[in-house]
């Protein structure tokens, strides 16, 4: 007979706990304490930081804190820059599940809404995704502290030290392991090409920053970019009264395929991180050259409006100001426009996270291990050369052993690990290789009183009235 699923979320939840509680999880703590140090500070509470936390529970690891520096239930980028109206991931992937089916947005949605509107469903709802992580974050109950800033970081002999801001206030926290979750600018920020840092502000922003797109009424814009970014922005732009918007590509023709989903399965999420550093490299540079198309969504969103434009051979050589517009100069012409929103995406650019500029000094980087010839310059060698379980590695051994204690699961992990960090469909496996980690570092660390814990353990199985000792015959 086949299961009808819960009713409520109230059932739901109930069939979680179950799941749980024969599977006797989370497990019992079994780190021995170090005075006042939490075992893991996670920075960052969306979706990376919250199914970090919960895979570490899985493995008994309960002296945890996640710290978000946005107020509750506004972590990550669904209610901020994020402005698709859909995700462009298929609703059926399980996401930071982790292995339980009553744990998944499908479980959380059928529950409210019934499966016949499950199969109506065609994508998931931007701020519907939020709801299932807030929902995932209270049913965990997992310990988050909203509104607290990173400011440093630094190191001791037994751990890291967190430099906290809270409504002004500065603090510190000390961890054995720092998990940085703090999504896709973690190391960096937004891309701003060279040309656009000296142009008055008025003129334009990055996609993801704010946007008063109501002040974009009755105005021309532009958009730079060709990727999902680019697409929703044009929208909510045209969406909010602008006279017309044109999306701009350098490219000759728009992206079509999205290359990484020919070979997404667990086969690249489990291995990807064990192949050579060439042929990491090869495969996250072919990716990133091929370009990685908007969803076809978001594309149909836009040129439904009649003052939509898509212009492609359009390489931007020089930008100034004039009459009260932004003229872009390329080689098909001068282009003039109200606004404009560059959609380059994120960079790893260590100037803009003054926070882990202790990091920034030691850290080995891509640079120092492995760059192709004629490389060398490009993004991908200031990203981080990180270890098995996503820790920093020193560039100069004995310099700054700390930094090992600190994991990159954010974007910056990306060539080094692929994309297990914060996208849907490898979440998952990208936390528990995380967690497990953790794990094993902090039982190597306490070997000597695990083994005091063998050496004293006496509980016997066996009270010696299970048996009788035969007598010893007469001679």
């Amino acid at each position: 007979m086949t299961d009808p699923g819960p009713s409520s979320l109230a059932e739901l939840e109930a069939r979680l706990a179950r799941d749980l509680e024969l599977l006797i999880l989370p497990a019992p703590e079994w780190s021995p304490p170090h005075g006042d140090l939490l075992d893991v500070a996670i920075v960052g509470a969306g979706m990376a930081g919250l199914t970090a936390a919960f895979a570490l529970q899985r493995l008994g690891i309960r002296n945890i804190r996640l710290f978000d520096r946005a107020p509750a239930g506004l972590e990550g980028p669904w209610a901020t820059y994020a402005r698709m109206e859909t995700l462009r991931s298929p609703k059926h992937l399980v996401g930071p599940a982790l292995g339980f089916a009553n744990l998944t947005f499908r479980a959380w949605f059928e529950a409210q809404f019934g499966a016949a509107e499950w199969e109506r469903l065609g994508k998931i709802p931007r701020l519907q995704w939020l709801d299932y992580l807030r929902w995932y974050r209270t049913v965990l109950k997992l310990p988050v502290e909203n509104g607290v800033e990173l400011t440093g970081l630094s190191g001791t002999q037994d751990g890291v030290v967190l430099s906290l801001r809270r409504q002004g206030v500065e603090t510190r926290v000390a961890a054995r392991r720092v998990v940085l979750a703090n999504g896709r600018d973690g190391l960096g920020g937004p891309y701003v090409p060279e040309l656009w840092r000296g142009v008055d502000r008025r003129f334009w922003r990055h996609a993801h920053e704010d946007i008063d797109f109501a002040a974009l009424r009755g105005k021309s814009v532009a958009v730079i970019g060709g990727g999902a970014g680019a697409t929703d922005n044009a929208a909510s732009a045209l969406e909010a009264g602008a006279a017309r918007a044109a999306m701009l590509l350098r490219r000759t023709e728009v992206p079509r395929v999205n290359k990484s989903l020919g070979i997404s399965n667990p086969g690249l999420a489990l291995g990807f991180h064990g192949l050579s550093d060439a042929r990491r490299w090869e495969q996250t540079q072919y990716v990133a050259d091929s370009a990685i198309p908007a969803p076809r969504d978001s594309m149909l969103r836009c040129s439904r409006h009649p003052s939509f434009e898509l212009r492609t051979s359009v390489a931007i050589d020089a930008v100034r100001t004039e009459g009260g517009h932004v003229v872009l100069e390329t080689a098909r012409g001068d282009l003039a426009y109200d606004f404009v929103i560059l959609a380059t995406g994120f960079t790893v650019d260590w100037a803009q996270r003054p926070e882990l500029a202790a990091l920034a000094g030691t850290a080995l980087l891509w640079r120092d291990r492995y760059v192709p010839p004629g490389w060398e310059e490009h993004q991908f060698a200031d990203h981080p050369y990180l270890g098995p379980a996503f820790e920093f590695v020193e560039r100069s051994p004995g310099a700054a052993p700390w930094i090992g204690r600190v994991h990159a699961f954010n974007y910056a992990a990306t060539l080094s690990h692929g994309k297990v960090t914060g996208d849907i469909p490898a979440i998952s496996f990208g936390a528990e290789r995380l967690a497990e980690g953790i794990v094993t570092r902090f039982y190597e660390e306490d070997y000597a009183v695990h083994h005091q814990r063998l050496l004293d353990f006496a509980t016997p199985e066996l009270h010696g009235d299970e048996w009788t000792v035969a007598e010893e015959a007469a001679a």
